[in-house]
Parts: structure tokens; sequence; C-alpha cells
């Protein structure tokens, strides 16, 4: 049996909903243009930090349609059981040369802004294709993801900072490296690895994900967006045998104990108590003091509050500590690391132990894997993208339409209507609404980024980072 032709994995006309191809026979006779916007509606957190536009941009809006994907699309779609806009796409082909005749303005990344506020705004600039903001919803979308994992990163290191500032003398110096990514095995795809990890890095500057760097180059003009260390997984300490457990803690320190280096070894894969208070604190004691670099020991199993509770007491008896200016004790040659279980709970609760214990934070970092880049959803932060203008002419000729909804059922859900931008105001920001197209949006804080085919906002990791 002949296997059916494959499909272009570059045919963003694909790249929608299937029911999206029979909207431009549903909008009102005379309907030229529509306005599309973007907005987190609310969620767990007050505020987004918003991201990714510009990589779904250049990945992707970038690519020019050509007549060979006009077909393709036409063929599967039809054949999938919806209408197909043929003639609109062969215009944008014919008449635009495959550039997407749309506008689309937004707030800069790196930017927080408060939740029920438009971050993106989406317009056609060829009235014979007014269905095309629609069309887009599906992949302009997704930007919810680094946005909500940039989110969520932030308000992490917000929780850090300021334990930091509190029980260190050095808070500037440990937040980049306090949270650091092990998500990469846990998301979906090496694309979600890559934006999200990347969306993480505006937050911080430690991650294992090395896809988030290739993304950081590709997309964001960043030289090396993270930095990592030397580190032991279960298996390469338990390769060594339960009876030669010593010999594998004592294999690191000699490879990697060098002055000014650091480290890290998982030290639960038998008794994480034995291996802190006999094989570290004892057998290798002098040679990691000697080593003149720092360990990190990672609890792995366990509760995580009590396991960072028991490590950080266990260590400071072993090998001491110093009191900081804060008045707060410091762990000498060796820190801790927490990469089991890590959400905002358990690091409330660890960070809560370490104060109450009179640690300084300093002490100990966390390594956070699908929580952070998986654990989210479109509802965490409830985004949604809406129509909510347009330009209609009629018997009685050209009028604007405000278009909303508002559901009897889900008052929440009530959208807004007009051309929308995002102004500053003082210290403010705020949302207004216009009731026609002819505005050249004054206070606004959202930019032209993309315009037909166009990307016309590329900025480096460095200046989102500037805005974070």
């Amino acid at each position: 049996m002949t296997s059916p032709a494959p499909l272009s994995d570059n045919n963003i006309i694909l790249d929608t909903d299937s029911y999206k191809s029979s909207h431009f026979l549903q909008y009102p006779p005379g309907t030229h243009k529509l306005f599309s916007y973007l907005e987190s509606r609310g969620g767990r957190f007050p505020a987004t930090r918003f991201f990714g536009l510009q990589y779904l941009l250049k990945r992707y809006l970038s690519v020019r349609v050509t007549a060979e994907m006009v077909d393709e699309a036409r063929d599967l779609i039809t054949a999938h059981g919806e209408p197909f806009p043929y003639d609109g796409w062969m215009r944008v082909v014919r008449e635009h040369g495959g550039r997407l005749p749309l506008e689309i303005r937004a707030v800069p990344e790196g930017m927080l802004v408060p939740v029920r506020s438009p971050l993106m705004t989406v317009t056609n600039t060829d009235p014979a294709l007014p269905w095309l903001p629609g069309w887009f919803e599906t992949m302009l979308m997704r930007v919810w993801y680094p946005t909500t994992v940039a989110t969520q990163s932030y308000y992490l290191r917000e929780i850090l900072r300021a334990a930091l500032e509190q029980t260190s003398d050095r808070a500037a110096e440990e937040l980049p490296f306090k949270l650091h990514d092990f998500g990469s095995r846990g998301v979906s795809s090496r694309e979600s690895a890559g934006l999200g990890g990347l969306a993480h890095l505006i937050n911080f500057q430690g991650s294992d994900t090395l896809e988030a760097l290739r993304t950081g180059r590709n997309y964001y003009g960043a030289d090396l967006a993270a930095f990592s260390i030397p580190a032991a997984e279960h298996s390469t300490v338990t390769s060594w045998g339960k009876e030669r457990e010593v010999d594998a803690y004592r294999n690191m320190v000699t490879t990697f104990g060098k002055p000014g280096g650091i480290y890290a070894v998982v030290s639960d894969s038998y008794d994480l108590k034995h291996a802190i208070n006999v094989h570290w604190g004892e057998t290798l004691r002098q040679q990691i003091v000697d080593s003149g670099a720092t360990l990190v020991v990672r609890p792995d199993s366990g509760d995580p509050a009590a396991m960072v509770r028991l490590t950080v007491q266990a260590l400071a008896a072993k090998f001491g500590t110093t009191t900081n200016s804060k008045g707060y004790r410091v762990l000498s040659h060796v820190r801790v690391i927490q990469g089991d279980g890590v959400d905002e709970q358990s690091i409330r609760e660890i960070l809560q132990n370490l104060i109450l214990d009179g640690f300084s934070t300093e002490n100990v970092s966390f390594g956070m894997g699908g929580a952070l880049l998986q654990k989210v959803d479109r509802d965490t932060q409830r985004f949604a993208y809406k129509a909510s203008a347009a330009l209609i002419t009629g018997p009685q000729g050209e009028y604007f339409q405000p278009i909303y909804k508002d559901p009897v059922t889900d008052p929440g859900k009530r959208s807004k209507d007009g051309v929308l931008d995002l102004a500053r105001e003082g210290e403010r920001l705020v949302t207004r609404q216009y009731q026609t197209f002819d505005t050249d949006y004054p206070d606004s804080v959202m930019r032209v980024v993309y315009k037909d085919g166009e990307v016309l906002v590329d900025e480096t990791l460095d200046v989102v980072r500037g805005r974070a």
C-alpha cells in the first residue's frame, strides 16, 4: 500500500484550528477590517511578564506563503470537511509576495503587565482579507506558554529575593543562580524546552536545558543565555556499588574539586544521613576543605523541607559556619541544592525553615523541573484572544462595529470591545478602548512589532532581561 505524501512542516496555513477555515464565510457582508487582542483575564498571578512573541514571529510568521502551500492546504482542509478561502490565500501569494498582510502591536517583552490588559493586538492590512487575524489566533495564542513560565519564574524570584535580602550579604550575586532549570526532560517537546527554558532565563541565569541556549542564540541574540556546573546523578554514584559509595564521592572531589570550582553530588542513593555524617563529614572532609572548591550536596527524596533542614544542619555540624553581617549563618566549603518536589509551596517552606534556624538563604539553591516548564496551562493566567472591533461597509456606508461577548453564565468572560491599547498614565498602565481605527495611540507602551510579513522589532535577551 502506498503511503500518503507527507505534509510540509513549514506550511503556516495549516497552523490553525480546523473551524477557522470556515470563518471567511461568516462575517457580515462588507467587513473589511478586524481587530483582535490578547490578554490574561486573571489567574494565579496578578500580573504577567510578557515573553516569547519575537520567537513566534521570527520562527513562523516570517515564512512566505507559496502557491504550493495554498494548494496543499486546500486539498487537506477540504478533504477534512471544511470550506477553504482559496482565492484569499492566493491573493496573499500574488498581491503580497507571500507576506502576511497583518499588523501586530505588542508590549515590550520582559515588561510586567497587570492582568486584564491587552498584551498584543492584531489587525489585517488588506481589506480583502479581514479573516486573517482570526486565522492566526491559534499560533499567536501560544505566547501564553513562555509568558506564563516567565511569570511564574518571576514571582518565584521575588520570593527568593526577599529571603536573600533579609539573610544574605550577597543577595545581588546569589539571586541569578538560586533557581536552576531542571525541566528539559519533563516537557512535551523540544520546542517547549527551548522556549519555556528561555522564558525562565529572563529572570535567572542557571539552567541544564541546553535547548534554551539554542533558542536564546538563534532568536534573541544571546551568546550564552545560562550557566551550569558538573553534577552527579544516581547512576554515576550507584554504578560504583553500595560498598564503594564513598569512592564515587571521592572521584567527584578529585575530578572537580579545583580552587574556585563548584560541583553537585546527589547523596541519597542509599542513606543520606550516613553520606553526610560519615562520607562527606569525616572520610572526605579534609580533601573537600583543602580543594578550595565548593561541594553542593543534593538530597533527592523525602519531604523537601525536612530533608533540606536535615542536610543544612548536618553539614553545619561537620563543616562549620560563619556569621554574616545580618546575623545569619553561612556554611563553610559546602552548599545544598534541592531538586525534588520543588514548587512555590516547598520553596516557601524551605526558606522559612532556614530563617527560623538562623541560616542564610544563600546556603540553598533550588532545581525545578516539571513544575517550572510543564505544570502550567493556558488557564493558569486565563489567556484569551478575542476580536473586539470591525470596519464594515453596508448600504448606509462604512461604520465601526464594536465586537464583544458577555455570557450571562460566566460574567468573567466578558470580553473588551473597541480598538485597544495599553498606555502609561503616570506610574500606571491603563487600557484604552477607542471606538475608531483612526488613532495614533497617545502615551502607548505598545509597539508595532510586525507588519506585512516583516519583523520590525528584534531585541536581544539582554534587553529583555533589562526590563525584567
